[in-house]
């Protein structure tokens, strides 16, 4: 073995046991098949070069207890022990928790420092290096300044400890564990003498997204940089990273390389890598990139770079964020910087180290304490959660809301100190100036008074001609650029900051009082917000219905009484999509094309789909979104079997079959071999869009989601081209607004509904106003009813009860959901829908005229939903017999095909036959669907009758 090979082998080796056979060496004992075992490499008696002496991991560890201190033992099991990265996340966990117990309860560490510090003297001549020293390293390339040298003994500025960290952190599951784990480092330090690092910088590098560097460097952007750097094949990397994790990537063809030297024990220190990642924000051509790569890689062990490959990315991979790190501060830390969003600033105020400087470049002002806001300092944003219901806007708004329109544009947070602006995105990134061009002049014209401001808005693009707004996506459009009459314009809708006042802790009334009065609309530059207070159900949603008929995104929702808390989400949003379990959502059934490869925990899965629809005109299929979310990690898995069939072109658009269009953007990693044999799914989204990102006539879907796997559906019955043209024509006008009357309705009419049912089991004679109520009994039956019921389709509950009351003029029937049926609350003269009543029921619905017979090819569990969605769609069910009414209008069959003879058996020449996606599509859609699409294919000989496809 050569010099180089010894110097390159890790001290210490980890596998499970293959065989066993082998026996440890401390304790004699047979090493169990499958049970981790740990070695250490001893000299060979057969050779010059090493062998393994393989031990139980606790032996090991005892092993270490009774060595010398200057012996060597596991500082960083990434660096030191050979098969590391091959065990799972529990085997490691395994060594991690033993080695900390170790240095925990063992004196070896105080030994080992009080060793080496006998050595210091120069004259010594016990200092050498142990067995395990590393390769010579050239650092010329690395400059250090004299803080860096001077800290560069010290364990905690050292870039391994953050590493060790960074893995128990990534290690702890609960929040309070990684907080834990935070706090244990800042108090105690590596040596657990006492923390005496740069604890901003350790923050700093630990929350990597809150010190907002760029670096110019995309993911296939660093494959092309290290396959240079490393000598290998690009190709080879980019079929590595399809794993979903680039910095694993690099750092493995680190390890196979041969052109480029890397240390074999982490030397680096934090101080150095934070100054390589400023450095490397300054570069942003490829041969000056390279070269500071090359100059650092030196330096590096594996798991180094892949660190600093993760600050780059952003994202170290450890489920830690802000709260995480500052809390572990101090309990106050994170509401603090909720406020400023000043990393430093929080860090300083709540450690007293004077030697933290803090920016005097922006004015500030205190905010009760808390914190403070600074002009040219983004503050966290207040945001909004779903709002799936009036009920509940009413029940977080007592005191009544401010009801604004929610634009579809994008939020920009504006801050003017003087005449110097600066605009931040929701993210908190400077936004990019094509997208707010002229702000700068506008802006002052609107508020005339206002020299230091902070607002809050939205920026979407107008048409000046027209006074419309564009739809989301249209910023930096090209079609913008191209029209003169179209521009960006800006949406006040609050103001945390006015010429040196703080409002965060105004109420939102007063804070829009401030706006109206100080604000001058400039027009089609900068508007302000339209709101309007509401206090009653019914006025919301009539401002519901208002504008999702106008084709806008929605609502938010603010009370009125609401202080500005940065980071909360104590607003509400109002889409269609949320309302009412996504009734009213548009939804539309697609055909799965290809598909790409996820990232992170999802790397190396099919987890993204390319979703389409048919082009029957042109023989084509074209691409309508992309979906990646709606799936478990159950159903994902069982995916990958079952879309074995499809063909690997990595994203390459010369390898696409003709049978589809698409363009290059859309192109996966995988395609369908015959898209004909691939599932259906339901696709629910916010909204149809037209953003020409899509080939199926550019209509794609926002915000896609999978809702359904429709196993009763295949590539025939999917949705269409034609009939995806009619559902996006159609989009606004389909939505079932009476959902919105009826639910503002119900706070109204509760009282008689409770007197309806009986609640109070009061048996005293009914008042006038008490017998007008109960007629509107059945009105109030028929709101419950369509909204529960709706939601028994969607999650296909079985009722558990269907009643009709006896001396009910009109007859109607009440259907009642299994867990919302009222217990002991129906009236007295309630029937079971199974039995006969002497009053003849008067159907409401959409199949209200409709006679239905279900085919025996139904399995009887099916039959029972289908009957339940039927019935609560109005129809008259009929039972199979010989002797079927002439009243029958449809059959409903479960299968796509059927024979001649399996339909004479009917003698229904006029009834249609169609299958039970018929049923469905009328639930989905609340619409009476064609019956030509639906009807079943008769083979064999033909009939004369109207009900089949020619």
């Amino acid at each position: 073995m050569s010099d180089n090979e010894q110097q390159d082998e890790k001290p210490f080796a980890v596998e499970k046991a293959k065989t066993g056979r082998a026996k440890c060496k401390k304790c004699k004992a047979v090493i169990e098949k499958d049970t981790i075992r740990i070695a250490k490499l001893v000299n060979s008696p057969f050779s010059e070069g090493k062998m393994k002496a393989w031990h139980h991991v606790d032996c090991l560890f005892d092993v270490f207890a009774k060595q010398r201190a200057t012996t060597k033992r596991i500082d960083d099991p990434e660096d030191d022990i050979d098969g590391w990265n091959e065990l799972s996340n529990d085997d490691k966990k395994i060594i991690t928790d033993k080695l900390n117990e170790f240095e925990n309860n063992t004196p070896y560490k105080n030994l080992k420092r009080q060793s080496t510090q006998s050595q210091a003297g120069p004259s010594s001549k016990k200092k050498k290096p142990s067995n395990d020293t590393e390769k010579t390293v050239d650092t010329s390339d690395i400059s250090l300044n004299k803080n860096e040298n001077k800290s560069s003994n010290n364990p905690d500025d050292s870039f391994r400890s953050f590493r060790r960290l960074c893995v128990d952190i990534a290690n702890a599951s609960a929040y309070t564990e990684k907080t834990a784990c935070i706090k244990k480092m800042f108090q105690f330090g590596s040596s657990e003498d006492g923390f005496e690092g740069d604890i901003l910088l350790w923050c700093k590098l630990l929350l990597p997204m809150a010190t907002k560097r760029v670096y110019h460097l995309q993911s296939k952007q660093l494959i092309k940089l290290f396959s240079r750097i490393f000598g290998q094949h690009e190709d080879d990397m980019l079929e590595d990273y399809e794993n979903g994790d680039i910095a694993e990537t690099i750092m493995n063809f680190l390890e196979k390389n041969t052109a480029i030297q890397y240390a074999k024990k982490s030397i680096l220190t934090l101080q150095e890598v934070d100054n390589f990642l400023n450095e490397l924000t300054q570069l942003t051509t490829e041969d000056t990139q390279t070269a500071k790569f090359k100059s650092i890689i030196k330096r590096c062990t594996p798991n180094d770079l892949k660190m600093i490959i993760r600050f780059i990315k952003n994202d170290l991979r450890i489920k830690c964020g802000p709260k995480h790190v500052l809390e572990a501060i101090h309990e106050d830390a994170y509401r603090t910087y909720q406020h400023s969003n000043n990393l430093e600033e929080v860090v300083k105020k709540f450690t007293n180290k004077s030697e933290i400087r803090v920016s005097s470049t922006s004015a500030s002002t205190s905010v009760s304490g808390k914190g403070k806001v600074a002009l040219m300092t983004p503050v966290l944003p207040m945001l909004a959660e779903a709002c799936k219901s009036v009920e509940m806007a009413i029940k977080k708004c007592p005191n009544g809301m401010l009801s604004e329109i929610k634009y579809d544009g994008e939020r920009v947070q504006v801050h003017k100190n003087g005449n110097k602006f600066s605009y931040f995105s929701r993210s908190l990134k400077s936004v990019m100036p094509h997208k707010v061009t002229d702000f700068e002049k506008f802006i002052p014209k609107a508020f005339p008074n206002g020299d230091d401001l902070i607002l809050d808005s939205e920026i979407i693009m107008t048409d000046r001609t027209t006074g419309q707004l564009l739809p989301f996506g249209s910023l930096g459009g090209k079609k913008t650029k191209d029209n003169p009459n179209i521009n960006v314009c800006i949406f006040i809708f609050d103001c945390i900051y006015y010429n040196g006042v703080v409002l965060l802790n105004k109420t939102m009334k007063e804070r829009r009082k401030i706006l109206e009065k100080q604000m001058t609309i400039i027009p089609n530059r900068v508007m302000l917000s339209e709101v309007q207070e509401i206090h009653d159900p019914q006025d919301l949603s009539q401002m519901i219905a208002k504008v999702l008929r106008l084709g806008l995104e929605g609502l938010v929702l603010k009370p009125t009484h609401s202080i500005y808390e940065p980071g909360k989400r104590h607003w509400l949003k109002v889409k269609k999509d949320y309302l009412f379990d996504g009734a009213m959502a548009d939804t539309v059934d697609l055909v799965v094309l290809g598909a790409w490869y996820g990232t992170g925990r999802k790397g190396g899965m099919k987890s993204i789909f390319l979703m389409g629809c048919y082009d029957e005109d042109n023989d084509i299929w074209l691409t309508v979104t992309k979906v990646h979310s709606g799936h478990d990690d159950d159903t994902l898995a069982k995916l990958q079997d079952q879309l074995k069939d499809m063909i690997k072109i990595s994203k390459d658009p010369y390898l696409l079959p003709k049978w589809i269009k698409a363009n290059n953007r859309m192109v996966p990693d995988f395609i369908a071999k015959d898209p004909k044999t691939q599932p259906v799914w339901e696709i629910t989204g916010a909204e149809f869009t037209n953003q020409g990102c899509h080939t199926a006539d550019s209509i794609s879907i926002r915000f896609p989601r999978v809702t359904k796997i429709r196993d009763d559906k295949n590539w025939s019955t999917a949705t269409t081209l034609k009939e995806l043209k009619v559902l996006f024509s159609k989009s606004s006008d389909s939505i079932d607004f009476s959902l919105l009357a009826q639910s503002s309705d119900k706070k109204k009419k509760k009282t008689t509904l409770d007197h309806f049912l009986n609640i109070n089991n009061d048996n005293s004679v009914d008042t006038d106003e008490q017998c007008e109520n109960k007629n509107n009994e059945n009105e109030i039956i028929d709101v419950e009813n369509l909204i529960m019921n709706k939601k028994t389709s969607n999650n296909n509950s079985k009722a558990a009860f269907h009643a009709v009351i006896d001396n009910d003029s009109t007859g109607n029937t009440s259907n009642w959901i299994e867990d919302r049926k009222p217990i002991n609350a129906l009236p007295e003269n309630a029937k079971p829908r199974s039995e006969k009543c002497d009053t003849k029921v008067k159907r409401k619905g959409i199949l209200s005229k409709f006679c239905i017979i279900l085919d025996d090819d139904i399995p009887i569990n099916r039959r029972k939903v289908l009957k339940q969605k039927l019935t609560t769609l109005g129809a008259e069910v009929e039972k199979k017999n010989n002797s079927p009414s002439s009243n029958v209008t449809h059959i409903i069959h479960g299968i796509n095909e059927i024979t001649i003879s399996e339909l004479r058996i009917y003698e229904l020449p006029l009834a249609k036959h169609v299958t039970e996606s018929w049923i469905d599509a009328i639930e989905t859609t609340s619409m009476l669907q064609n019956e030509k699409r639906y009807a079943v294919t008769l083979v064999g000989e033909y009939c004369s009758c109207s009900c089949t496809k020619k």
